[in-house]
């Protein structure tokens, strides 16, 4: 079995967030954490993911500070699983990676879920990159300046 390389120390951002989040399971554990899912059987039932592995998945982003667990909000024994702030502040990163996903894994007549707003039940809009005076770049207008030590 292949060793996981810890990245918590990269000094690029991507390495750092992709050690935290990289797997599909948290990426879909955080998607249903963002449309409400808060309770293990709900995620377990929802994702049809193995207990063990749902257990593990929920205790690291738990002890990586993506979630908490609280107490049920309906006053049962049960815990339940909110998103932190730091959580949701994944928001933006799965709304990305849905659109990139409408864009180039979807055919023309496949059925696929959509992104709407609460208030209108309009869709929302694409996901752009900005500068500083709000003109859209693309990956051809940026560079990354690597770390100095």
């Amino acid at each position: 079995m292949v060793k996981r390389v810890n990245l918590r120390d990269d000094e690029c951002p991507v390495a750092r967030a992709l050690d935290v989040i990289g797997d599909w399971w948290s990426l879909l554990i955080i998607r249903d954490a963002l449309d409400g899912v808060r309770r293990f059987n709900e995620f377990q039932t929802g994702l049809g993911i193995a207990k063990g592995m749902l257990a593990t998945r929920l205790r690291d982003l738990t002890e990586r500070g993506i979630l908490e667990s609280a107490p049920a909000s309906d006053g049962s024994a049960y815990r339940e699983y909110v998103l932190t702030e730091k959580g949701r502040g994944l928001f933006l990163v799965i709304v990305a990676l849905r659109q990139w996903g409408e864009d180039h894994l979807f055919g023309p007549n496949q059925p696929m879920s959509s992104l709407v707003e609460t208030k209108t039940g309009a869709p929302v809009a694409r996901l752009g990159l900005l500068a500083q005076n709000g003109q859209r770049l693309e990956w051809t207008d940026t560079k990354v300046t690597k770390a100095e030590d």
